[in-house]
């Protein structure tokens, strides 16, 4: 699994869609995972390229391979068949599952997943840079998300390559997409090992029926069957063997054969039941903790968790006058659209674009004083003392915009407190955008 993170240069079909393991690799305390975190980053290398959604298929099939499983596990029950703990907390939480499905295909639109960064590179080159960043997350977390791990890791991550904004806004998105990933990865595992045990038990009824009538036989009729290694697997010896085991002496033979057949793989029948006692074990945990975060993305204050790990907002807050901080939620959101706006058209870094524009800030108050506004209304940008059309590009290394009107706002008589909004709105934000650039 820890392959799955790995930078390649050479582009090879996603190991994330060639297996149907589960993704769950070594278990990290925090402080480990903070350094994984940081070593993900510095081997991330993320390009813009709009590409495919790759998401969107997979999630539709997983959908269809969740349903069918919720079924067949349904129909068994109904059966009469025992079902394991790890199907009986799929039977009893599904709805929950369904929900995410609905809020995924609702909050993905094609257009929002073409404009992230994707993997250049490694096994997952070409898929959004922060789906990877998820799927290290659930991995090493064993699919046990909380708010203060969560921060946590984006935060390290972002010690060594800042996320982009919408990127921060696709974290909840891209943990439900993985998360659904991995629990389909289980449901698929989950009815296989139901379908082995059903017909282990088959198997068995015949055994014994031979045992009675041509037991001569029975060695042939469990070589025919078990011979072939892609015919026979773990789940299925352990129930055969559980069926057999207090039956008459006349099964032996068959115990003997496949004694002999796993010695020769370097294991034995013990080994083989307690490994298969352990993977599920490690199936309904998994189950269970991919449950209960589901329902946590669904509970978490997104707004809160955005702007506690954003990189943009602590830079915006150290303007002049100390507004930014002071504004409602919607306020400060449109003054970080702007940014990531200016930040695409100029092939600039949102960082770089927000400290700048906070050091023109301050140069504008140094200037002319306290109570002069540096904010955008309409197509305006209104400067305290200093062209920022000019300054802006000067400093960022980047073409002119158009022409934009400048205006100073001399404080009146009854603004008595600091107030300067240092945002440029260039003209571009209705016009259609810089020229050359």
């Amino acid at each position: 699994m820890a392959d799955l993170f790995r930078s390649r240069s050479e582009k090879a079909k996603p190991a994330l869609y060639s297996e149907d393991k589960p993704i769950r690799d070594e278990l990290f305390s925090a402080e480990r995972l903070e350094q994984f975190a940081r070593e993900l980053a510095a081997q991330h290398k993320a390009i813009k390229k709009k590409g495919r959604n790759r998401l969107l298929p997979r999630l539709e099939d997983n959908g269809r391979k969740l349903v069918a499983a919720y079924r067949s596990l349904v129909e068994a029950v109904r059966q009469g068949d025992a079902v394991s703990p790890a199907a009986e907390w799929l039977l009893d939480n599904f709805h929950i599952v369904e929900e995410q499905l609905r809020e995924i295909r609702q909050d993905l639109p094609k257009g929002y997943y073409r404009e992230l960064p994707k993997l250049a590179d490694g096994e997952l080159a070409d898929y959004p840079r922060i789906y990877a960043v998820a799927l290290g997350l659930i991995a090493h977390t064993d699919s046990r998300l909380d708010p203060v791990t969560l921060r946590r890791f984006i935060s390290a991550y972002q010690s060594v390559s800042p996320l982009s904004i919408g990127e921060l806004w696709a974290v909840a998105i891209s943990l439900r997409l993985a998360l659904v990933e991995n629990l389909r990865r289980l449901a698929t595992q989950i009815v296989r090992w139901r379908d082995e045990r059903a017909e282990a038990d088959k198997f068995a009824d015949k055994l014994l029926e031979v045992a009675t009538l041509q037991p001569a036989e029975l060695v042939s009729v469990t070589v025919e069957r078990l011979a072939k290694p892609d015919k026979i697997r773990r789940a299925f010896v352990v129930q055969l063997t559980q069926r057999l085991r207090e039956q008459d002496t006349e099964v032996m033979p068959v115990f003997d054969w496949i004694e002999r057949q796993l010695a020769s793989q370097g294991t034995n029948i013990e080994q083989v039941i307690h490994a298969e006692h352990q993977s599920q074990a490690a199936a309904q945990i998994t189950v269970g903790n991919t449950i209960d975060s589901m329902r946590l993305l669904s509970t978490l204050d997104w707004r809160d968790f955005f702007e506690s790990v954003s990189l943009i907002d602590p830079l915006l807050g150290q303007d002049p006058a100390g507004v930014y901080s002071k504004m409602e939620f919607a306020s400060r959101d449109r003054y970080r659209h702007v940014i990531e706006r200016i930040s695409k058209r100029t092939n600039k870094g949102e960082v770089e674009i927000a400290r700048a524009t906070v050091d023109l800030a301050r140069r504008a108050a140094a200037k002319e004083g306290v109570g002069y506004q540096v904010t955008g209304v309409s197509c305006r940008v209104s400067v305290s003392g200093i062209r920022l059309w000019e300054a802006l590009p000067s400093r960022l290394n980047f073409e002119k915009c158009d022409q934009v009107e400048v205006k100073n706002l001399t404080p009146g008589p009854r603004r008595l407190t600091p107030d300067i909004r240092y945002l440029p709105y260039f003209k571009y934000l209705s016009s259609g955008g810089c020229n050359n650039v």
